[in-house]
């Protein structure tokens, strides 16, 4: 199906369920007195929604954690932990886990050893050379032990689907769904790698990440715009950093380091389990306590403290390219708890939220001075303040600094002038529509539901979502326009071309 004819395919199914009352009719009151949450002795809270109508689950565990949390001499730890956390435990992902253990304590001397040669001012070239290949030959010896891809193989294996994970600024999470009668499988491996991880291919996997960061910023221009872009933005703040690690502190990843964050962070208080399908809660009740039960209690870990400070001064960043050129305005803006996040929202959609938005309308359809417009009413992350976001494309032949100009121009205007109310109603009816597209999957349920505990404290919140929405009024949306799109509060970044 074309991209087309999947927009007609959306537009329709919206239409349909208005015209039936599906949008309007669908009882978020129901839903939310249908999850029941408890919170184990140690600190780890589940939500659990039970959906009877597919011999289904859908897991989604999230933990309080992401880039802000990262050490600021390795930057993407937590990122870097993530890609461990499918390595295994001592039982899961080896073949002798003892003698495992006696070649990766090697491999890691070897490499500790490596690290302090090149930290010399003076470097023993042949020193290096000899260290290097006795890592090779370590790495080898660790290699005859590992079973590989055991944990997601054993997930494939028994019927699980979508086994993944991601790392955000603001937490990280981990999910897949199961028959429902493997219920207590899930239990038992998720709980493994979270009470008994093992960090084998540790150095192997240190190399993805380089690798990763190559491919998504260093040979990236948009990637290398927007790593520009949010260094320039946030002076303090972690949402300054790159999520996925500068490359010299990459290098300076070590399991030690990897397990200190790991024992800080990953532990109960810090962690929200959702289950969403065809499952009974005291059973999970019971499950919960029987696996997740033996990660031992502590305190929650301090959370970020740091406060970016006000931003005086536009700022700039051009950055020359061979490659097309690409536009990002951002203004600070606060966290999502604040009461002005439903209005931004709203001045998101409106401004750039689809091919009727205001900006697509003026840029690509009538000015065809840009081919994409879009706006982020949260961006890098919505836990702490951050960026209200617009992303511009230019046409071939325009530069960044035309579309610039006109998209300035439009919010200027959209400053003087009320958004008119029959948009507003639109602009509500698709925050409604979204809402109940993300809830009619189990797993994107799941998911909001973990994100919203993590994210404001309480579940309940993702309910009251839309009534905010409903609440904003054009006068408020005018009132955030003029309150944080003023140019001293601007940072803008683009791509200018330049010739071979």
């Amino acid at each position: 199906m074309n991209k087309r004819s999947l927009a007609l395919s959306a537009t329709l199914w919206l239409l349909l369920l208005v015209a039936a009352g599906g949008v309007w009719a669908f009882d978020f009151s129901a839903m939310e007195k249908k999850v029941t949450p408890f919170t184990l002795d140690n600190g780890m809270t589940f939500l659990v929604l039970e959906d009877h109508s597919v011999p289904v689950v859908s897991f989604v565990l999230t933990a309080d954690v992401g880039g802000t949390n990262d050490p600021k001499e390795r930057t993407g730890l937590s990122h870097m932990f993530e890609h461990l956390a499918f390595k295994g435990t001592s039982e899961i992902g080896t073949k002798d886990y003892k003698a495992e253990q006696k070649a990766m304590a090697r491999l890691n001397a070897f490499h500790d050893q490596l690290r302090a040669e090149q930290q010399k001012l003076n470097v023993d070239s042949t020193r290096i050379a000899a260290l290097n290949d006795s890592i090779t030959a370590a790495q080898a010896e660790c290699d005859k032990y590992v079973e590989m891809n055991e944990y997601s193989t054993w997930v494939e294996q028994e019927g699980g689907v979508g086994l993944n994970a991601g790392t955000g600024y603001d937490n990280t999470s981990y999910y897949y769904s199961f028959p429902s009668n493997k219920l207590e499988l899930w239990f038992h491996l998720e709980s493994s790698r979270f009470v008994d991880p093992v960090f084998r291919d540790f150095y192997k996997e240190r190399d993805v990440i380089k690798e990763e960061r190559r491919m998504r910023v260093e040979s990236n221009p948009i990637g290398r715009l927007v790593d520009e872009f949010i260094h320039s933005a946030f002076r303090a703040h972690p949402y300054g950093y790159a999520l996925i690690g500068q490359m010299s502190e990459i290098d300076n990843y070590t399991p030690e380091a990897a397990m200190t964050f790991f024992k800080k962070y990953y532990v109960p208080s810090n962690m929200v389990a959702a289950i969403v399908g065809d499952v009974d809660p005291a059973q999970v009740k019971a499950l919960a306590q029987k696996y997740f039960g033996r990660l031992p209690k502590a305190p929650k870990p301090e959370g970020v403290r740091i406060m970016e400070p006000a931003q005086t001064a536009e700022r700039i960043v051009a950055m020359p390219d061979k490659s097309q050129p690409v536009l990002l305005v951002g203004y600070h803006r606060p966290a999502a708890s604040d009461p002005d996040h439903a209005p931004l929202q709203a001045l998101a959609d409106y401004l750039g939220g689809g091919r009727t938005s205001l900006l697509y309308k003026n840029l690509v359809k009538e000015k065809k001075i840009a081919t994409q417009a879009v706006a982020f009413p949260s961006f890098p992350g919505e836990k702490f303040p951050g960026l209200f976001g617009i992303f511009i494309t230019p046409a071939k032949g325009i530069t960044a600094d035309s579309c610039r100009v006109v998209a300035l121009a439009e919010i200027e205007r959209l400053k003087n002038e009320p958004i008119p109310e029959a948009e507003l109603v639109k602009i509500k009816a698709r925050a409604k529509a979204n809402m109940v597209r993300g809830m009619s999957s189990r797993d994107g349920l799941a998911g909001a539901l973990a994100n919203a505990q993590i994210l404001y404290g309480d579940w309940r919140e993702m309910f009251k979502e839309l009534d905010k929405i409903n609440a904003v009024t054009p006068a408020d949306i005018q009132r955030v326009a003029n309150t944080y799109f003023t140019r001293p509060n601007r940072t803008v970044a683009y791509i200018e071309t330049v010739e071979e």
